[in-house]
């Protein structure tokens, strides 16, 4: 499916011109989500990257869920975005170093924080992955705009990402697309057994 060129470190695993999309929809401080994320890191990227038996074949893109019953959820993946602009290759490694540390990132923990404080705690998580001459510009992208309620630099692109969403009817985290159709089947809980027969069957 489309991506725009701006969020294009989501397409974390594969070419860009395999004939076969997997879109992974997810939210960062959901549950089910760090656990399919862990499978992905673990089963799906050694099979769809360079020397993978389905690479060139299957490509495999992140797309950010924003769940508004998750009160940090928009602020988490501001933070993915802006790391996505200013180190690109660390994308997925601080989307992983999020779920490591989702349980920071839950209602009660942020509850007694402020969205500055929310974003500087962010700001922490990836100053232990992008390059340190990247800190202060990540930071600079989570700045509030001048105007009252003109969001942050990277606002505009999280918002493509929800307008996406929401044209496709997504309303759970995670939920996957196999070429542009909703996979049902696939679950959460699936480990290397059910993936391997899943895509043997689709490839």
């Amino acid at each position: 499916m489309a991506l725009q060129p701006s969020l294009s470190p989501m397409l974390i695993a594969g070419k860009f011109d395999a004939p076969h999309t997997l879109d992974i929809f997810r939210d960062n401080p959901a549950l089910s989500s760090a656990k399919l994320s862990r499978t992905i890191d673990t089963v799906l990227k050694p099979w769809l990257d360079k020397g993978g038996k389905y690479h060139g074949q299957v490509k495999l893109i992140m797309r950010l869920q924003v769940q508004p019953w998750h009160a940090s959820s928009t602020f988490t993946h501001e933070a993915g975005i802006a790391v996505a602009r200013v180190s690109p290759e660390h994308f997925w490694a601080f989307s992983l170093k999020l779920f490591e540390n989702q349980g920071d990132f839950f209602d009660i923990p942020t509850s007694t924080m402020t969205p500055l404080q929310i974003r500087e705690k962010l700001a922490d998580l990836a100053a232990g992955l992008v390059p340190e001459n990247k800190v202060d510009e990540f930071r600079e992208l989570l700045k509030l705009k001048s105007t009252p309620n003109g969001g942050v630099a990277v606002t505009d692109d999280l918002k493509y990402t929800i307008k996406f969403s929401r044209q496709n009817g997504i309303h759970v985290s995670p939920t996957t697309l196999w070429d542009g159709l909703v996979a049902n089947e696939i679950s959460s809980s699936w480990g290397e057994a059910e993936w391997s027969k899943f895509l043997s069957d689709k490839v």
